[in-house]
């Protein structure tokens, strides 16, 4: 890979998160948005009080489907390990996440290839 390419990459992922990370990410930010599902902390972060329920091979969060190939990050120990080792979540596996502030801003730049808006999948 060119080292142009390599420095718009690491601009667009200064945390260089892996493919599964940023897709988790992407869904931890959404269902943050969503009522009911989140709640923001004293201390700043949004805990995600709420997963969204599967059926068949998706389910929705708010107005979007998602596949459930793209959200197997939100079930992996591992993936919850690397979000809160770069500051992106906090969480205790597998009963609590949290969304940092920094969490909740970062720009995965990958929404639109994981939240399906539009017909229903």
């Amino acid at each position: 890979m060119p080292t142009l390419e390599k420095a718009a990459m690491a601009r667009s992922n200064p945390a260089r998160l892996n493919p599964l990370q940023l897709r988790t990410l992407v869904l931890l930010q959404a269902i943050a948005q969503l009522p009911d599902a989140a709640r923001l902390t004293p201390d700043g972060d949004t805990a995600i009080l709420a997963f969204p329920h599967a059926h068949g091979d998706h389910f929705h969060l708010g107005d979007a489907t998602v596949l459930g190939r793209d959200a197997t990050g939100l079930e992996n120990q591992n993936v919850w390990n690397a979000l809160a080792r770069k500051g992106l979540i906090k969480c205790e596996w597998p009963q609590q996440i949290a969304l940092t502030p920094e969490g909740l801003a970062y720009d995965t730049g990958i929404a639109d290839q994981v939240l399906h808006k539009g017909g229903h999948h």
